[in-house]
């Protein structure tokens, strides 16, 4: 049998290729950042040519790396940063325009236009997605409405969307050459053009955002047997796993039962909570999403909290302020005070997400005095993050009448033992570490896996998911609300910034 799964994890920061065994342990790593674009306030993009170039220099990396053959390998699962949008040409592979990444928010003239007629109740129960800057639909049709010659060609069926998945997926196959052009159900569900009840494309909602239905990919399943790569570094290898990032994350996870949640500290923080096989809407602000679909299976739903900005805010004390020089220093720095000296951060950068819902929105540092230091200052974004998540927690448990006993945690920011703890100490329930965090790339791995045989059912997969470290909380019942209600006051002042 072969012994390995490659998954490709493209994300908002750097691409990576990582290689898993069957127990779920990394056996090699190639990654590599790609550049931030920010042409004006609120503009975010990336360059497609630039992440696909990348794709296949990590995919060489992982291989060399750990001196593997495409005989080892049974199959490449792909997960991506949702919501980022790319148009290019189905002849030549190349995009009409940078990719518009999914904290951009330049279409807030559309979300505004829309939601003054009353559009967002209707997009909220067909896509289970409330009108945002947030969604590929509107970044797409800002793209038809501003680069030159993109709608004729759409309109006759050369040009192509797709989120990064879509993209990478297509140049994997053949590009130009009979690329498949397909995404699944967890990135369709992030575009705000697909039904949320028969996971299909919404004519309806296609015809409000104008937009042409040839150029969108078909949709299917997470986890499937789609094609042969074709793409050097793979050469033969069978793509059989596709999902978004955080969808990615739950499975990685093992979150496989309805209940079961896990949080996502990378570049912007999101807590999934798996809701089984109907979809449940929000009434607090959340986001209803599709959790995955295996093949010949029903698909599974989820409650979503998106956060826009938790590891990024860091990144913006390291490259903006200069207060730390690598990132792993601000629980260092943070530690150098007991408290957040009555200091609120609130990162509201491209405005509030979850469950505020607020693109007017602007960052603030509330309560500063002479007493407070940069120690203070790094407390406070640090718990910036908790108090958000809380948020999302809150409205989650309000939604679905489940109340959690335990929080499972991923991504880069649960190496941060303060952060950790204080989480632990706001949401008033133990917080759980896995030992493996790649959870987003194992996700890809479990999906593709699973399509082939590598794993033969869900509880391979469950005995592979172990604790690391669990953190009880802590804090009193009395602070608890004070500091919580401080954070609420500060998130109050930040809104309405924007006119």
């Amino acid at each position: 049998m072969k012994k390995y799964i490659a998954a490709i994890d493209q994300g908002t920061t750097s691409t990576r290729c990582i290689i898993f065994d069957k127990q779920g342990n990394i056996v090699s790593v190639g990654q590599k950042e790609h550049e931030q674009i920010y042409p004006k306030p609120g503009w975010v993009e990336h360059n497609p040519e630039e992440i696909w170039k990348n794709t296949l220099e990590v995919i060489a990396r992982a291989r060399i790396e750990g001196s593997i053959g495409l005989e080892d390998i049974a199959a490449v699962g792909i997960t991506n940063q949702r919501e980022t949008t790319v148009v290019w040409n189905r002849k030549t592979g190349k995009p009409y325009y940078n990719a518009l990444v999914w904290q951009d928010t330049r279409t807030g003239d559309l979300v505004n236009q829309y939601r003054q007629t009353d559009e967002d109740d209707w997009f909220r129960v067909t896509t289970g997605l409330p009108l945002a800057t947030y969604f590929s639909g509107l970044k797409l049709r800002w793209l038809l409405d501003n680069v030159h010659g993109l709608r004729e060609d759409a309109e006759k069926g050369v040009a192509l969307f797709g989120n990064i998945d879509t993209f990478l997926i297509w140049h994997l196959t053949g590009g130009p050459n009979g690329g498949l052009h397909i995404t699944d159900v967890t990135n369709a569900s992030r575009t705000q053009l697909m039904n949320i009840i028969d996971v299909q494309w919404d004519d309806e909602a296609l015809r409000r955002f104008d937009i042409p239905k040839n150029m969108l990919p078909d949709i299917v399943p997470s986890s499937r047997v789609y094609g042969v790569i074709t793409a050097e570094p793979l050469r033969g290898i069978p793509l059989a796993g596709d999902l978004g990032d955080q969808q990615a994350a739950l499975l990685g996870q093992v979150c496989l039962s309805p209940g079961e949640a896990k949080n996502t500290y990378g570049t912007g923080c999101f807590m999934l909570m798996n809701t089984g096989e109907k979809p449940v809407s929000s009434q607090f602000g959340l986001l209803t999403t599709v959790a995955y679909q295996f093949d010949n299976a029903p698909v599974h739903f989820a409650l979503e909290g998106s956060v826009a900005i938790a590891g990024a805010l860091v990144q913006w004390l390291r490259d903006n302020l200069g207060l730390i020089r690598h990132s792993s220093e601000i629980e260092t720095l943070a530690r150098t005070v007991e408290d957040n000296g009555g200091a609120y951060f609130v990162p509201a950068f491209s405005g509030l997400y979850a469950p505020y819902w607020k693109p007017d929105a602007r960052g603030i540092i509330a309560g500063l005095t002479r007493y407070v230091n940069k120690g203070h200052i790094a407390r406070a974004a640090l718990e910036a993050t908790a108090f958000q998540t809380k948020e999302v927690l809150d409205a989650m448990r309000r939604d679905s009448g489940i109340q959690l006993t335990s929080l499972r945690v991923d991504g880069g920011m649960v190496v941060n033992e303060l952060l950790m703890q204080f989480q632990a100490d706001i949401l008033d329930v133990p917080v759980i570490r896995p030992k493996m965090i790649e959870t987003t790339a194992l996700g890809a791995a479990y999906a593709a896996g699973m399509a082939v045989g590598y794993w033969s059912g869900f509880d391979d997969l469950k005995r592979n998911w172990g604790v690391d470290k669990t953190w009880e909380p802590r804090m009193n019942e009395e602070q608890r609300s004070f500091l919580y209600m401080m954070w609420h006051k500060a998130v109050e002042r930040s809104f309405d910034w924007e006119e």
